[in-house]
């Protein structure tokens, strides 16, 4: 058997976005950018099917790679989904230490339910999106990550990005085998039922914590408002993508997708041994500013091709949202 040295899962870099099915889409919009001062990087629909569904994504002033959170609003179309074991079950994003009072307090300001907790010596904050979705914000001494510069939160208080994502799983062996085989990742810490692995050079925004729950029963994966859909992490280049996905066929995982065009970013998917679905990403050359110029990133909704026709009859239906 070869070793990560080895395996293309050494390219992988950082997270590069997570991807939440959330309610309501103006909900969803006010949470993430009125209350956690993201900003609005990209609104644009759901590339795959033909029910029309937005896809949002906030991160920092340039949505630059780890900074990312893309959701699915889902409630218009009535679909639900069951959190439990076999999926990315908890995110956490990475904020200066000092402000982890300042997050308190905005928090439960705008009524939220928060829960003072430490994991592997961090302290955070355990709250949950309006729909539901288990988040945590953590404090950070040595995060460097540009903020979103211009949002209702000041810069020195502001969150950073993505810290780590929790893995909900029943057992743990093949997953272990998965993450330092294939996926490049190497064992840091434990802390009680949780074991964390690094990713690239580790550090905030490279980080996946394996919650194990042997007795929780399994979540859906289909899309459905209320759970994280999937997790997806930075690769290089498409040589490295494409070296990644041979051997991951190569180690029997013969259902990694094939490359597919996500408009900025062009991704391969795999359901891990956990039930989590895990995916690849290169970015395009542009990044969002292939079709936006970067000052105006995020302002107008960006029609995925199969509705291009139908652009404002959609727009209408899904309602438009209001900053």
């Amino acid at each position: 058997m070869s070793t990560n040295e080895d395996s293309p899962g050494r390219f992988l870099q950082r997270h590069h976005h997570i991807t939440l099915c959330t309610g309501e889409a103006q909900e969803d919009y006010d949470f993430h950018t009125k209350i956690l001062g993201l900003k609005s990087v990209k609104k644009t629909l759901l590339y795959d099917g033909q029910v029309p569904i937005y896809h949002l994504y906030y991160g920092n002033d340039m949505g630059d790679e780890s900074s990312l959170v893309t959701t699915f609003p889902m409630r218009h179309t009535g679909l639900k989904a069951r959190k439990g074991s076999e999926q990315v079950s908890r995110l956490t994003l990475s904020a200066p230490v000092s402000a982890i009072p300042f997050w308190k307090e905005r928090l439960e300001g705008f009524g939220f339910e928060v829960r003072e907790t430490e994991r592997f010596g961090e302290p955070r904050l355990d709250f949950q999106h309006p729909c539901g979705i288990d988040y945590s914000i953590v404090g950070v001494t040595d995060d460097i990550r540009a903020p979103h510069s211009t949002g209702p939160v000041p810069q020195d208080l502001m969150i950073r990005g993505t810290h780590s994502i929790e893995v909900s799983m029943r057992d743990s062996e093949l997953m272990d085998e998965f993450l330092q085989l294939a996926w490049g990742g190497s064992e840091s810490q434990t802390d009680g039922a949780t074991t964390r692995y690094a990713i690239g050079q580790g550090g905030s925004g490279a980080l996946v914590d394996f919650v194990l729950e042997p007795q929780r029963k399994p979540g859906s994966w289909a899309h459905g408002e209320g759970f994280i859909h999937h997790m997806a992490f930075q690769i290089g280049t498409h040589e490295e993508q494409d070296a990644l996905k041979a051997y991951l066929e190569g180690m029997g995982f013969i259902d990694v997708s094939d490359v597919k065009d996500r408009g900025y970013f062009d991704s391969i998917y795999v359901r891990t041994p956990s039930g989590a679905l895990f995916e690849a990403t290169v970015t395009h050359p542009k990044g969002f500013a292939s079709d936006e110029a970067p000052a105006q990133l995020g302002q107008e909704v960006m029609v995925s091709p199969q509705f291009e026709e139908s652009r404002e009859e959609l727009v209408a239906q899904l309602g438009v949202l209001k900053d």
